[in-house]
């Protein structure tokens, strides 16, 4: 029996973050073929492998910078808004925090709404907290990767613009894209179905995240009974090049066609609800002597229709949205970080 506990979370659209749970098998490459069976040119057999890519990363702090677009299309083709999250954190590891986990402190968050001025949100810089990677994902107080819920339920930009739980979802996610890519798609997991699993080019396996359904909830802005429906979660080993000059292995990432559910009260008895489906491909580049992530790419699709509240007993009407996702999350170098 799978087990149905939340574990892990990764990445998701624009107010909402897909919980992980349960355990998948590994498997090998396309039609059942063994990678090492491939022919290998003279002078690159060590891309035979195998290769250990759950070993344990490197001591050191670590710095990125993580950048995510939303876009906004009309179903004319028309783009109806952007918005940009940019997030710059440091990373401490277990092994020199003391802490019990890696210390993440944030150094700056930016937000950018269509082609206004970007904006800093002062109540973030400077904030820290520990990641801890638990079998569960949450903490006692049931908080995905240690990160409060409170911190995000009302926060205020650079300009005094007051955000309230929905405008402030994309900035927490911005939290649960990272480790979700950089941790949970990055390391080994509990009872198989993850990075450990992948020991040869062109080896594809199920994640653990495949065909789970997680809960979805921040604060008293997004009601219980939300889900994130996940689809045939796959990670495969595409093959090995070079980020700053840093042998890298290329793990793609396919989250299968997923569906969602979001519930928001707007008054007594009266809910937003918003269904519809995503699928989300990319790359994680892991340092090979190091087994850091040196980089992360990420592409989302996102379909919607939200219905409204009505008068009475009368349905409310309908809005239907297509939304784009792209993410790029790169280890830069401490005087990058601090400019």
């Amino acid at each position: 029996m799978r087990n149905t506990v939340v574990r892990r979370f990764i990445p998701s659209a624009f107010i909402f973050v897909l919980a992980l749970a349960g355990a998948a098998g590994a498997g090998i490459g396309p039609a059942g073929q063994d990678p090492s069976a491939a022919k290998i040119p003279a002078g690159l057999g060590g891309l035979l492998g195998p290769f250990d890519l759950a070993a344990a990363r490197t001591p050191e702090t670590r710095y990125y910078v993580q950048e995510t677009q939303f876009g906004q299309i009309g179903f004319d083709g028309k783009k109806t808004g952007l918005q940009t999250y940019t997030l710059k954190l440091s990373i401490v590891p277990a092994a020199l925090s003391g802490k019990g986990g890696d210390e993440c402190t944030v150094r700056e968050f930016l937000v950018r709404l269509d082609d206004v001025e970007a904006q800093t949100i002062p109540e973030l810089a400077g904030w820290s907290y520990v990641y801890r990677n638990s079998f569960s994902g949450l903490d006692g107080q049931g908080q995905v990767f240690g990160i409060t819920h409170a911190k995000f339920e009302s926060l205020t930009t650079s300009r005094g613009v007051k955000l309230g739980t929905v405008a402030c979802y994309p900035i927490y996610n911005s939290f649960i894209d990272f480790h979700g890519f950089c941790d949970v798609f990055a390391r080994p997991t509990t009872g198989g179905g993850g990075i450990q699993d992948l020991k040869a080019i062109g080896q594809t396996i199920r994640h653990a995240a495949a065909f789970t359904e997680p809960p979805v909830n921040l604060g008293e802005g997004i009601k219980p009974g939300s889900v994130y429906r996940n689809g045939d979660v796959r990670l495969v080993f595409k093959g090995v090049g070079l980020v700053d000059g840093a042998a890298c292995a290329i793990i793609g990432y396919d989250s299968g066609e997923s569906t969602l559910k979001m519930i928001m009260p707007v008054s007594a008895g009266k809910d937003i609800v918003t269904e519809g489906g995503s699928e989300y491909i990319g790359d994680i580049f892991i340092d090979l002597a190091t087994r850091w992530v040196r980089k992360v790419t990420l592409d989302e699709f996102v379909v919607t229709e939200t219905r409204l509240p009505g008068a009475g007993q009368a349905p409310g009407p309908k809005i239907q949205a297509y939304t784009v996702r792209h993410l790029v999350t790169r280890m830069v170098s401490r005087d990058e970080f601090e400019r």
